[in-house]
């Protein structure tokens, strides 16, 4: 597993780096968003942790740009606000996590294992390769989602999530158990990220299509219908 970490504080940078490397996970470092940038387009990473405030180009206008042409190397997204509003550009920039500094060294591991895990596990769990449902058909091989003829692309923890609630099939899942599934239970996950996801979801496969797929039960849940 290779990892970049793309933080323009040193102390900081070789701190991760350390707790990382205890996982027997190899690291690269960057400093700044330009530089970042080429390096992004040169090598190929397992998952990269992106500090929000840097030189030269900002985490958040790096994110987006390298969603452009890689949509699925999952990304998580540091920086030194907590708001919700700073969570929600994060992940509308295309950061599939959120950690607001400062943070515990083991929280970071335990959310580089997780999204690591899915990653390479994402849809294994699903017994066939396509699932369609009505106008709506998902490649779980290639990671593909397609509405009416139309390409719909998402981040993996978008991609995760929507599988999550097509395979139970109608059935409710609780917020909690989309936290367990996607983040693990060794990950302390707010039940608004959950929240924000479903929004983008909605966003993406419902509203473009004039569709009301995923379902809302308040109190309970959500639900694909």
């Amino acid at each position: 597993m290779k990892i970049l970490i793309i933080e323009d504080d040193p102390t900081l940078s070789k701190n991760i780096c350390d707790a990382l490397s205890e996982n027997d996970i190899h690291t690269e470092t960057v400093y700044d968003g330009i530089l970042a940038e080429k390096m992004l387009r040169k090598n190929q990473y397992d998952c990269i942790i992106l500090d929000v405030n840097l030189p030269g180009k900002t985490g958040l206008d790096l994110c987006k740009d390298f969603r452009q042409y890689n949509k699925y190397t999952p990304i998580i997204m540091l920086t030194a606000f907590g708001e919700l509003d700073d969570k929600v550009a994060g992940f509308n920039a295309g950061a599939d996590d959120y950690l607001t500094k400062p943070f515990y060294m083991r929280e970071l591991s335990l959310r580089v294992n997780s999204l690591l895990k899915r990653s390479t596990t994402l849809g294994t769990n699903i017994e066939q390769d396509t699932i369609k449902i009505g106008d709506l058909i998902i490649d779980t091989k290639i990671k593909k989602v397609n509405r009416q003829g139309k390409d719909i692309i998402l981040t993996p923890r978008e991609f995760q999530i929507l599988l999550k609630l097509v395979s139970c099939r109608g059935e409710l899942v609780s917020k909690n158990d989309l936290i367990k599934e996607i983040w693990g239970n060794s990950v302390d996950v707010n039940t608004n990220t959950i929240e924000v996801f479903i929004n983008f979801l909605r966003k993406k496969i419902d509203k473009p299509f004039g569709q009301e797929s995923i379902k809302t039960k308040v109190g309970y849940g959500y639900y694909f219908e």
